[in-house]
């Protein structure tokens, strides 16, 4: 009879883990061995699937380049693991944008930092509106030439961001954009290279479910803070 009893409650426990496992809420945005549901943008560099993981390599002398998911997001939970060579410093987009009305298509918006120890990495970056966003410090929490863990928490204006379960930035700002893709840069350098950085068990939380439909398609619309501004007017002589 004990052992009936302990049988049946064992596999409630396993029952209820499983359970929680599926209810969690997170959604893989890579199925370890195809590109599907991204989209690349900007530079030439090359992203391929080797061994379950997103390998993006430095082509030479190309611009920044960007591989973006097709869905837009907005409030979100996002986990993901980074390695990175030292010689590289790279990011992952949030809430970003791309459109052929703001500088023929260049990806702009938040980026969480990604480089090597002692670095800047998960910090917020404003790529091609306007610089840093983040007032940052430099950490070690990165372990360099190995994996990493980052965790991404975007809620309205509020950005936080953990490296390996440390807390690294916790930033409210009004001016970032709200809504977007999330993107995988591969940085440009020069005449260098190559390098790469590889990205897996990419998966993410939709926090505002009821406005999923709403949303889609404003990936290609720019973010407000980066509108272009008129030029002065020359003063008449």
């Amino acid at each position: 009879m004990f052992y009936r009893i302990a049988t049946a409650t064992l596999l409630v426990a396993l029952l209820a883990t499983v359970t929680a496992a599926a209810d969690d809420g997170f959604v893989s945005l890579f199925d370890g061995k195809t590109l599907k549901g991204w989209t690349q943008y900007n530079g030439k560099a090359t992203y391929k699937v080797e061994d379950g993981a997103i390998v993006g390599t430095t082509e030479k002398g190309s611009p920044n380049s960007f591989l973006c998911t097709d869905q837009a997001y907005d409030d979100f939970e996002l986990i993901f693991d980074v390695k990175v060579d030292s010689s590289l410093n790279s990011g992952v987009q949030i809430r970003s944008c791309s459109s052929k009305d703001y500088n023929k298509g260049r990806v702009h918006g938040p980026q969480v930092e990604i480089e090597k120890s002692p670095g800047e990495s998960a910090y917020i970056y404003g790529e091609a509106c306007g610089g840093w966003i983040s007032k940052k410090a430099t950490h070690k929490l990165m372990k360099n030439d190995d994996w990493n863990t980052v965790r991404v928490i975007a809620k309205g204006p509020r950005i936080q961001t953990w490296i390996n379960g440390e807390a690294v930035e916790d930033l409210t700002n009004d001016q970032m954009s709200k809504v977007g893709f999330i993107g995988l840069q591969v940085h440009g350098v020069g005449n260098n290279g190559p390098f790469q950085v590889r990205w897996k068990n990419l998966k993410i939380k939709d926090l505002s479910p009821a406005t999923a439909k709403s949303r889609q398609g404003k990936q290609f619309k720019p973010a407000p803070q980066v509108k272009s501004k008129p030029k002065p007017k020359k003063d008449k002589k």
